[in-house]
């Protein structure tokens, strides 16, 4: 029990580490190759930080518990959305300044009901799980094709920014990029063992650790990043990061997941309580934020409404594990 508690903070604290290096070092690498800032900003820092998700799922599908790798798909996004925008938005009311931004927010609410439906006979098979993989390749061309053709969008002008703040040498950059990437998997093997270690020794099922614990620590790094970017004024990297990180999630995620190791069936749960909340949050934000005749803003009071919600879930579940 203590080594496997051991393993899951040490887990955490290199995936942290691992997963900032790891985009830092990408976004760069990408910079030095010519890419446009907006592409970097919505493909490369959004595909980063969703890596500790993809490669937590993967091994936890590879080492046959498919449903921790279900749990932290979703069980992300609602720490996303709930936690980490909702206390983002307690430290500073976000304005939602891009129009890409406004276009994801729609897109990521579909993507969600896609799930949903895919999801709602209780199993996910190899071929739905290659599904969301197109899905996902066509997620990325889209963004590709939109980020070639906009100029002078508000999450360009803030990625630029950023982009400057983290200049490094190209050799620099590819070590770093290289190196946080073997951390990512080193890390999230650790913490995949100890929390299915945990998950046995409490009794408690695979899919509420997934939910939890390594959905928590696996959002850590959306958590670092978005609060760094309000406090920067950098609004639309705040929401965007979280927007594009669950669009990542639900397809990449879970896809990926599914292709290494199909479910023949799992939890009702998943989708009567934790797809639900995850939709409710979704659709909920996407209210909250898209400004349908100014700029959306999520201010504190709607903040506090999903820092509620969330609260709230994970009290639902805690009484789920007592029960």
């Amino acid at each position: 029990m203590t080594l496997a508690l051991m393993a899951i903070l040490g887990g955490f604290v290199l995936l942290i580490w691992s997963a900032d290096r790891f985009v830092e070092g990408a976004a760069a690498t990408a910079k030095h190759l010519g890419m446009p800032s907006l592409l970097i900003g919505m493909v490369v820092v959004g595909f980063g930080t969703s890596a500790p998700e993809m490669v937590v799922s993967a091994m936890a599908s590879l080492d046959g518990n498919p449903n921790l790798a279900l749990g932290n798909a979703i069980g992300s996004n609602i720490v996303n959305i709930g936690l980490i925008l909702g206390v983002t938005a307690l430290i500073s009311p976000i304005t939602v300044h891009s129009n890409i931004v406004r276009r994801e927010l729609p897109l990521l609410t579909l993507i969600g009901g896609l799930v949903g439906f895919i999801l709602w006979d209780g199993a996910l098979t190899h071929f739905e799980s290659l599904l969301l993989l197109a899905g996902f390749i066509g997620l990325v061309s889209w963004t590709i094709f939109v980020a070639l053709r906009t100029r002078g969008d508000h999450l360009e002008a803030e990625t630029d920014e950023l982009l400057s703040a983290q200049a490094m040498p190209i050799r620099k950059a590819l070590f770093w990029l290289a190196m946080g990437l073997v951390a990512l998997i080193i890390s999230s093997r650790i913490l995949v063992w100890g929390a299915v270690s945990i998950a046995h020794t409490l009794g408690v099922s695979d899919l509420i650790i997934g939910l939890t614990i390594v959905a928590f620590g696996t959002s850590l790094p959306e958590l670092a990043a978005s609060i760094i970017a309000v406090r920067r004024g950098e609004h639309d990297i705040a929401i965007g990061n979280v927007v594009g990180s669950n669009m990542f999630n639900l397809l990449a995620v879970i896809g990926i997941a599914g292709v290494i190791n199909p479910m023949s069936s799992f939890p009702a749960d998943i989708i009567s309580r934790d797809w639900a909340v995850m939709m409710l949050m979704t659709i909920g934000l996407l209210v909250m934020t898209f400004g349908f005749r100014n700029m959306g803003q999520l201010n504190r009071l709607k903040g506090s409404i999903l820092l509620m919600l969330f609260f709230g879930y994970n009290a639902w579940l805690l009484k789920t594990v007592i029960n």
